[in-house]
């Protein structure tokens, strides 16, 4: 069965878990774009005919209605807890016909679960938003808001939000590991990594001309630790996919060589790299630690490490969502995403570069 995304699954490796994250307080709203794929997908996908969806139980059962709502968790994901962290109310899918009026000043979320860099990558899972269809869409909600607030007030919107791009882990495990991709034949490793990158400057480049001025782009987490990659590696012991491992270690580098090469091409640190990797390893290494049980069994799922198929209303269930690290073969659990939340917000240039959030916050206040 096909395989549902990954690109990044960065797990905070310094914070207890018994943190209580405190909302940023601001002076002022400040928009939230959101692009990429299954980890922040927020419900795009419900309205498309594809199967990477998550509109089934027992996805959403901690969110707060307690039903599934597209995203990727059993309860809130990424952008939502990041939302919270500023002050700000979540994001609402660009698809959603409830993003209207007023709504639509808060910012949107672009994202849709199984795309990648590439446009071959996820054609497995039909009809999905591609990121040039993101960007198509982000143009045509900018044409939305300037009918509300004018051009040169819309501007000034997009050019002080927030943005967060998470792409790149389905390019590798939807595209160049999956069994019948003609990209593993085409080139090693590495070249495909560099093309990867070389693609991936486009669409940041792309994202700036739209108005972008502060993203934060995350890395690729360990790939070869997530329970999908322990079940079909054959792991006996937990031990990580050598392979997948090893096209993260080689994609992060250059992705952090090429972020920092666009900032003084532009003359200013638009672009945050999140290392995700570094933020996930002693994560995976000593989850007990942060309370969790394991971070090698998705509580979701079946089969070995429950990481084969994908999370379906007959799946094996934890009974305690917060004793696993992982929700499903390849998503965080919303106790992990909000570890996850708190390097973002506070890490050291190790793990969000050149500065984490909470300091772009209180330099952009300061404009």
């Amino acid at each position: 069965m096909s395989t549902f995304l990954l690109t990044g699954i960065f797990m905070s490796a310094a914070l207890c878990v018994t943190l209580i994250l405190m909302p940023q307080q601001t002076n002022a709203a400040r928009a939230f774009f959101v692009f990429g794929d299954s980890l922040v997908d927020s419900g795009n996908n419900n309205y498309l005919v594809t199967t990477a969806r998550a509109d089934s139980p027992p996805y959403g059962i901690d969110y707060p209605t307690g039903r599934p709502t597209g995203r990727f968790s059993n309860g809130l994901n990424l952008p939502d807890i990041i939302s919270e962290q500023i002050g700000s109310e979540p994001t609402l899918p660009i698809l959603s016909p409830e993003l209207t009026g007023e709504k639509l000043l808060i910012g949107a979320n672009f994202a849709s679960a199984g795309i990648g860099i590439l446009n071959d990558t996820g054609v497995q899972f039909l009809n999905i938003l591609r990121i040039g269809r993101q960007f198509e869409l982000f143009q045509e909600y900018q044409e939305r808001v300037s009918e509300i607030i004018g051009s040169d007030k819309t501007q000034q919107l997009v050019n002080g939000a927030l943005v967060l791009m998470t792409l790149g882990g389905n390019d590798f495990v939807n595209n160049y590991f999956f069994p019948i991709s003609s990209r593993r034949r085409q080139s090693s490793l590495g070249e495909f990594s560099q093309l990867l990158i070389s693609e991936y400057k486009k669409i940041l480049t792309r994202l700036y001309e739209l108005g972008a001025r502060r993203v934060m782009v995350t890395g690729t987490g360990p790939l070869g630790c997530v329970p999908a990659e322990l079940a079909s590696s054959g792991s006996v012991n937990g031990e990580c996919a050598p392979e997948a491992q090893q096209a993260a270690a080689i994609f992060n580098p250059l992705l952090v060589q090429m972020l920092q090469g666009l900032n003084r091409e532009i003359g200013s640190d638009v672009f945050i790299g999140a290392n995700a990797f570094n933020t996930n390893a002693d994560f995976i290494n000593n989850p007990q630690r942060f309370g969790f049980v394991t971070s090698k069994v998705a509580c979701c799922g079946q089969g070995a490490y429950n990481g084969q198929g994908v999370c379906t209303p007959l799946s094996t269930l934890c009974p305690d969502r917060n004793a696993y690290a992982f929700w499903d073969p390849f998503h965080p659990t919303e106790k992990a995403t909000r570890l996850i939340v708190q390097q973002i917000m506070t890490g050291s240039v190790e793990y969000m570069n050149p500065m984490n959030l909470s300091t772009i916050m209180a330099l952009d206040s300061r404009i």
